[in-house]
């Protein structure tokens, strides 16, 4: 079968038994194509660093996604194996759901649920789509997205560490519940691991912990970094790497940290908030978590089990936060990756700056290591 052979090429043993245990999951191609109208534009959703992605309806009148892997791909490729392995074997509301793949040919595809309300991006950072979410949605999202990452970290059979959690990796379905999507770039670990590193970096400039973005070392509590500045950014309904406060540019962190201290936390909130009926003490409180899940301090952050528990239960104390790492200091709003080989790695052509070895570009879309993890 061509399948097994590519997969016996490329991939170890384990992970051959993996992905071919999951042969039911297999669909043939011309059955995407039907569903997509032959993958026409009119279907097209978005273009990500994996390949395209298209709407796509099933015979049984069921809508799906489909994520397209572009041809010479090498990030796409490793995604693709990545996600089947994982996200096959994960079912939890706040996931996106995995229902099969296809490889034929150079043909190499993922089919998802359809989740019809997009990314958390499109509506956070969106100054009309923001209205629609009030503080008891955004209050939701919250705390599915980190119920999402709890099940990832402890929970399911497996610790998974996401490694690119942002907002454009939170899928909303029709009830505006959050699902995280996009596995790419996740770690496996055993159980009994809690940390590990690397030499080249994957993720997203911005929501990525200093000690991983600088030193490769990451862990669960590199997943715990990255929700802190999400929960940030849905209070504040500003992106983290280009806020805006006055006449200057700073950190999102920076900003809700200096506030806080100064007794001022709701200048951090969203004005369209502020303006609500919605709870301002719950949202201090989660400016709070937040806070404490940015620091510095890889053991001052708390655990997500930790995080859920400070999210459902107001009579759980919080700890003081100490202050937050700083480390975004030019060239905002890139991708990073790093590593002394780069031959498959993709990088903008307008590089900018160089912290510990770290080179960053302007480019939206995620970064991958080119190895299978």
């Amino acid at each position: 079968m061509l399948v097994d052979l590519f997969l016996y090429v490329l991939f170890s043993d384990d992970d051959v038994e993996d992905i071919s245990s999951s042969e039911s999951l297999q669909y043939e191609f011309v059955t995407i194509e039907v569903a997509t109208s032959y993958f026409s534009d009119s279907n097209k959703l978005g273009q990500g660093g994996f390949g395209a992605v298209y709407k796509g309806t099933l015979q049984n009148g069921q809508e799906i996604a489909v994520k397209r892997l572009s041809r010479g791909s090498n990030q796409g490729q490793q995604e693709f194996v990545n996600e089947v392995i994982l996200v096959a074997k994960l079912q939890h509301r706040n996931l996106v759901r995995l229902l099969g793949f296809c490889f034929e040919g150079t043909e190499k595809l993922l089919i998802y649920e359809f989740v019809p309300n997009a990314s958390l991006d499109h509506f956070i950072f969106d100054s009309v789509k923001r209205s629609y979410l009030d503080w008891e949605r955004r209050y939701k999202i919250i705390g599915g997205t980190a119920r999402g990452i709890l099940y990832l970290h402890e929970d399911s059979r497996l610790r998974i560490i996401h490694r690119d959690l942002k907002a454009s990796n939170v899928l909303l379905d029709a009830e505006m519940n959050p699902k995280i999507a996009d596995f790419g770039m996740a770690r496996l670990f055993n159980l009994d691991e809690t940390q590990g590193v690397t030499s080249r970096i994957v993720g997203t400039y911005g929501y990525m912990a200093p000690e991983y973005a600088m030193y490769g070392q990451f862990s669960v509590k590199s997943d715990v970094f990255s929700f802190g500045v999400l929960v940030l950014e849905i209070l504040s309904g500003q992106k983290n790497h280009s806020f805006r406060n006055g006449e200057n540019v700073e950190d999102l962190a920076s900003f809700a940290w200096k506030n806080w201290r100064e007794g001022t936390p709701s200048n951090v909130i969203d004005p369209i908030l502020r303006n609500s009926s919605g709870s301002i003490h719950e949202m201090i409180r989660c400016i709070h978590i937040a806070l404490l899940c940015v620091q510095e301090n890889v053991a001052n952050r708390p655990t997500m089990a930790s995080v859920v528990l400070m999210l459902n239960s107001f009579s759980h104390t919080l700890a003081v936060p100490s202050e937050p790492a700083f480390f975004m200091r030019s060239g905002i709003g890139e991708e990073v990756w790093s590593g002394t080989d780069n031959t498959n790695s993709r990088v903008s052509d307008k590089s900018v700056n160089r912290v510990n070895s770290v080179k960053y570009s302007i480019n939206e879309a995620s970064l991958t290591d080119p190895y299978p993890r």
